[in-house]
């Protein structure tokens, strides 16, 4: 309905989600096992069909006949609709603790963006579409991957220009040593927190993100509750905002 609400009153949303749980859900109840390398899932040929089957098939779905039930007209995609997210394989290293040795983990098909065409985006926020995107990309050898959603919603604010970024999670921003929420912060104030290890843990990818985003043009990038009921008109329509603007 939010979604609905900010397109009548003519700004163009794009909707990127995820889908964690659910894949992990449907991999238990297939009796494929996964297994993950700093919160990323390995995913092989047999986990990333199932994959892309849940992102692009039932949760994209589920997603667009909500927000056209809401009153508005969404259309689903996913990163190989319209050449929208071509793909890189993403490596991570890991260092052995005993020996000190440095190897690189091979991943799977876990990808990160490595060019981004935002032309469909463009085509269907002018004729009063919402997009909603599942963040699978492709590659030239046809192969599929497995894109962190706030990773792809990151590469698409950015290609986009786009005002704002909104990242929607379970708490309520970023928080000080003392658990009070900090409202806004700058990229040189985000640096000094993760350094101090004020930004932990899942937070750190999360503002990671934001600062990409606002290195490649984007105006702000908010963390914000997405429990919250309306958390995306507070931020957009109230002073206060409702979330860590970055």
């Amino acid at each position: 309905a939010d979604m609905v609400l900010i397109k009548q009153v003519g700004m163009h949303p794009v909707v990127v989600h995820g889908g964690g749980p659910q894949i992990g859900a449907m991999l238990e109840r297939l009796a494929i096992k996964s297994d993950f390398v700093d919160g990323l899932r390995i995913t092989d040929q047999a986990t990333v069909e199932i994959v892309e089957m849940v992102l692009a098939g039932s949760i994209n779905k589920a997603v667009v006949a909500a927000i056209n039930q809401a009153g508005g007209s969404a259309v689903g995609l996913s990163g190989k609709d319209a050449g929208l997210i071509k793909a890189r394989r993403l490596t991570r290293t890991s260092v052995d603790p005993d020996s000190q040795i440095e190897k690189v983990l091979d991943l799977g098909f876990v990808g990160e963006p490595a060019h981004v065409d935002v032309a469909i985006l463009k085509t269907l926020a002018e004729n009063r579409v919402i997009p909603v995107v599942a963040p699978i990309g492709w590659d030239a050898g046809g192969n599929t991957y497995n894109i962190n959603a706030d990773t792809v919603a990151g590469a698409l604010a950015g290609a986009l220009n786009a005002s704002r970024l909104l990242m929607l999670t379970d708490v309520s921003g970023v928080l000080d040593k003392s658990g009070t929420l900090m409202p806004d912060l700058t990229v040189a104030q985000c640096h000094n927190l993760q350094e101090d290890g004020t930004i932990s843990g899942g937070m750190i990818p999360k503002v990671e993100t934001c600062i990409d985003a606002v290195n490649q043009g984007v105006e702000g990038a908010v963390i914000i509750d997405g429990r919250v009921p309306h958390g995306v008109l507070l931020e957009l329509f109230t002073e206060h905002g409702s979330g860590t603007l970055i």
